[in-house]
């Protein structure tokens, strides 16, 4: 029995293997969100009560917890920590672009508010909520656990591999933070910088996603060395990780700012709409002390 997914030397086998590290940290996850709506959820009768609000937000929380399990667990897990490294990027899709979007937009707002009372707290989610300094923190992680040094040295030990793994997903909230976490007192983006920053965050990544596609050796040696799997080469491996990287991270980040767009379109419309009634409802009453 072992406690994070790492690389083995042995053939890979599609015999079940409990990870007790990932059990621990699904159930952590699970927990801490039951035990916090217990004992800070405010006492509220209207619409907007706590067990309304945890209707609507319980469920895309318990599916990004979920993602992580998948990601993490057998077989995704040990396939990806050093077998192919298109699970390999499979699991930093769930990690950055799948999960912590469910997570953040699971979280009660006023959970968020009691997560950040202390000035220290506070401090640091309103730093995260700068688009620079998101934009900073997730393409740096991106690029540096992508590195061969990094992916050779770390993901062949059972502690390297979780560091690996928690450095996705803190990056991954760090990039998502500033479109669905920041409340209005962390002095949000309004839509149009949301579509620019997740748009400016689409070219890094693209880096990686070349070197993988298009180069006609293989990168990580990890890898290279793992017994054969799947039935597919080093390089063709290699390739089909650098197109999910680009492909499927692409599309659920422009898939998004379009999302965004629409949701501008629809306030621009409402504010036109509500401006437009209220000059209708006004006119009379100015043409009435005109004439009088």
């Amino acid at each position: 029995m072992s406690w994070w997914c790492a690389a083995q030397d042995s053939a890979w086998s599609w015999t079940w293997q409990p990870y007790v590290g990932v059990w621990v940290m699904v159930t952590a996850l699970v927990a801490l969100r039951l035990l916090a709506e217990s004992l800070w959820a405010p006492r509220a009768t209207t619409a907007a009560s706590p067990s309304r609000e945890r209707g609507r937000r319980l469920p895309l929380y318990l599916t990004g917890v979920a993602f992580l399990w998948i990601a993490t667990d057998w077989p995704i897990g040990p396939l990806g920590a050093g077998y192919l490294l298109s699970v390999h990027t499979v699991q930093y899709i769930l990690f950055a672009f799948v999960a912590p979007p469910l997570l953040i937009a699971g979280t009660p707002r006023w959970m968020l508010r009691r997560m950040i009372r202390r000035r220290w707290a506070f401090r640091v989610a309103r730093t995260a909520s700068r688009p620079l300094v998101a934009f900073l923190v997730f393409n740096v992680v991106l690029l540096a656990t992508h590195l061969p040094s990094v992916v050779d040295g770390l993901t062949a030990s059972q502690l390297g591999s979780f560091a690996v793994d928690m450095a996705w997903l803190i990056a991954g909230l760090v990039f998502w933070w500033p479109i669905l976490g920041p409340l209005p007192e962390l002095d949000p983006m309004p839509y149009p910088g949301r579509i620019v920053y997740l748009i400016a965050n689409v070219f890094i990544p693209t880096v990686p996603a070349a070197f993988l596609t298009y180069a006609k050796y293989p990168i990580y040696a990890l890898y290279e060395l793992a017994p054969p799997t799947g039935g597919l080469t080093v390089v063709q491996d290699q390739q089909i990780a650098g197109m999910i990287m680009k492909i499927v991270g692409g599309f659920i980040v422009f898939g998004t700012a379009s999302v965004l767009f629409f949701k501008w379109a629809r306030a621009e419309a409402e504010d036109d709409h509500t401006s437009s009634h209220s000059g209708y409802v006004t006119s009379p009453s100015r043409l009435n002390t005109r004439t009088k």
